[in-house]
């Protein structure tokens, strides 16, 4: 089942196996050599008459096309005979028999053959023929000197190769191999093996050079599935969840609870709801991180105390180490790119590096008459940069030995400080509408000038793009990869007095979240721009959010409150959408329970009907809805 079937007919099409090319099975089929007879014609015939005839509602489907790369694929898949059917029922070859044939000649190494052919075959654009040919030219060029046959090889780069007037670089270093023969421009192993790869390579080289009309893409059929489904996640504003979850038996919609939307994450002991609000700051909380493998977050406040917490499997988050020793409150953290270590920075005060896993203070760095307004770490963990109040970036080894300090207008008193994957530019709020993106080597600058303040910015994890947090409540996301361009805005959040840090998230970080002086919590589809969800919970403004890199259903915030919440999915309707799946039916009910006791309840065709209270000291016999008691109810016969 499914495999490619051994007893082909003759007069059909069929996959070339490893048995009969060594391996070559590359989804190009090609006709048995006897079987170019007159239902070949009839086929040619019966394809010209059909070449305008479309499929589908909207008229844009050519059947032809369809035909083919059906065809395509089931040979690709290994259904030889079922790809070969349908080419005779259909009388729509996928390739002529002379496009068969050139195929064969190149398996079979006929390299002046496949030329010959190759010249026969109608292209309307001679420069693709002459590119074709030098690729076949260039392979039999090498197949000559690997057989020892120097001046047959020198030959054919001097008669055949060098008159198409084709890259005459390569042609350079072809002659360069004849002088130098241990010099071979290809990776080459010795033996049959080698053979096989290099034809193989060569197939699919003359793929991408010939028009789709004459050979037909391999794999076209999934490609083209595989971008429908990548538009329907795009298009998808609730999209969190893997690829794997997607089918082809329906159209692609999320809904808005595959978004963290509930301050609720994991359950205790008894199987209650362990609701997430952490209390442990005893002052408005300015910044928090979750760690890079989503492990661990950090959070810090004005009461001058940083918090590592830990992020269980359950979702559970607890309190790991706290971080004390600043003299002023923590206004920024950063992760070392293992999360081994962190890095806190006190307001215009001190840097401290922290490890982890005792939650020692490793060292503090500091600078006589300065404080820092920012920190981050080099790309490869080994030193690390600061942003000084003196408006210089300085940058500084583990043990605290300062390495270098870039003077001038390099920063201003924003705390804030990114460093590109490569480690060579780092990204700071140079002037108040101006971000600089400064090459610490080759001291090169690039600038992003906006038209209002910058509050903050963040960098997304693949640091190609950047997104700044404007004086005027809007969210402006540039791409920093190479040059500055800006490609979105987001609006709806709320600010006036502080500052509110936003950042990337979700799956493939899909979504922009950010705080706001409301009290809740922004979030965007990143690429339609669309707010899809506003977060409520919090009672004071919500000055930072962070995204768990390693689970696109946890987000954190931190608010004026003095809390942090931990969001994550609706579970209460996983748990019903489960229990439906799973045919049964549920019904799921919360009480709040007060100084009154029940009769057994009253069930009537397995729902709940009513109760009927009994207070202390007193009987009654008044009936009441039921409204608020907590059972679950299931129909196992449903």
């Amino acid at each position: 089942m499914g495999g490619v079937e051994d007893d082909e007919p003759p007069s059909k099409r069929v996959k070339v196996s490893s048995g009969e090319s060594g391996g070559l099975s590359n989804g190009i089929s090609v006709r048995d050599q006897g079987s170019c007879s007159i239902s070949d014609s009839m086929a040619r015939l019966l394809a010209s008459q059909e070449d305008d005839e479309v499929v589908g509602s909207r008229g844009v489907i050519k059947k032809v096309e369809l035909v083919r790369i059906i065809a395509e694929a089931l040979y690709s898949l290994g259904y030889s005979k079922t790809g070969a059917r349908l080419e005779e029922e259909s009388g729509i070859p996928l390739h002529s028999s002379l496009v068969d044939l050139f195929v064969q000649q190149i398996l079979d190494g006929q390299w002046d053959e496949s030329v010959t052919t190759l010249h026969e075959i109608d292209l309307t654009d001679e420069s693709i023929t002459k590119l074709a040919s030098f690729v076949i030219l260039e392979q039999k060029f090498f197949e000559l000197l690997d057989g020892g046959k120097l001046m047959d090889a020198l030959k054919t780069l001097r008669t055949e190769i060098a008159p198409l007037c084709v890259n005459g670089d390569r042609v350079r270093e072809l002659s360069y191999v004849i002088v130098s023969p241990s010099q071979n421009l290809l990776e080459r192993t010795s033996g049959q093996e080698s053979r096989l790869k290099s034809l193989k390579k060569l197939l699919e080289e003359l793929q991408k050079l010939l028009p789709p009309t004459v050979i037909i893409p391999e794999n076209r059929l999934v490609h083209l599935v595989e971008q429908a489904l990548d538009l329907q996640r795009d298009a998808c504003r609730f999209h969190n969840s893997s690829v794997a979850e997607m089918s082809l038996l329906t159209d692609h919609q999320c809904g808005r609870d595959r978004i963290p939307c509930q301050t609720l994450q994991g359950y205790s002991g008894l199987d209650r709801p362990s609701f997430q609000i952490l209390q442990e700051h005893s002052d408005e909380v300015w910044f928090l991180q979750f760690s890079h493998n989503g492990k661990y977050l950090a959070s810090s406040s004005g009461d001058c105390l940083v918090i590592i917490w830990e992020v269980k499997v359950n979702g559970q988050v607890s309190v790991r180490h706290r971080l004390s020793g600043h003299q002023k409150p923590v206004s920024y953290i950063s992760w070392s790119p293992d999360d081994h270590q962190l890095l806190t920075c006190g307001m215009e005060e001190t840097i401290r590096r922290w490890d982890i896993t005792s939650g020692e203070c490793l060292q503090v760095y500091e600078k006589t008459g300065l404080g820092f307004v920012s920190c981050g770490w080099a790309a490869d963990g080994k030193s690390i940069f600061s942003g000084v109040t003196d408006k210089s970036i300085s940058m500084w080894d583990l043990e605290g030995k300062e390495l270098e300090c870039w003077k001038g207008q390099r920063t201003v008193r924003i705390a804030d400080l990114g460093i590109t994957t490569d480690g060579k530019e780092l990204i700071t709020v140079c002037k108040e509408n101006t971000i600089l993106l400064f090459n610490w080597e080759t001291k090169s600058e690039k600038f992003i000038e906006e038209n209002q303040n910058i509050t903050s910015f963040a960098l997304s994890e693949d640091r190609k793009f950047l997104l700044v947090s404007l004086w005027n409540e809007e969210l402006h996301l540039w791409n920093i990869d190479d040059c500055p361009k800006l490609v979105a805005k987001y609006k709806g959040h709320k600010r006036s007095r502080y500052v509110v840090r936003s950042c990337f998230g979700g799956l493939e970080q899909s979504f922009i979240a950010s705080g706001s002086e409301d009290s809740q919590v922004y979030i965007w589809h990143r690429l339609s721009g669309e707010l899809v969800l506003t977060l409520a919970g919090h009672t004071g403004a919500v000055n930072c959010v962070s995204w768990n890199p390693a689970n696109p259903h946890m987000l954190a915030s931190a608010s004026d409150d003095r809390t942090i919440r931990i969001w994550g999915l609706n579970r209460l309707n996983d748990d019903s959408r489960e229990m439906l799946r799973r045919g049964r039916r549920c019904n799921i009910y919360y009480c709040v329970f007060a100084s009154v006791f029940f009769n057994p309840l009253n069930i009537f065709q397995n729902q709940i009907k009513f109760i009927t209270p009994i207070t202390e000291g007193t009987r009654s016999t008044k009936r009441i809805p039921l409204v608020c008691i907590c059972f679950t109810c299931y129909n196992s016969t449903q």
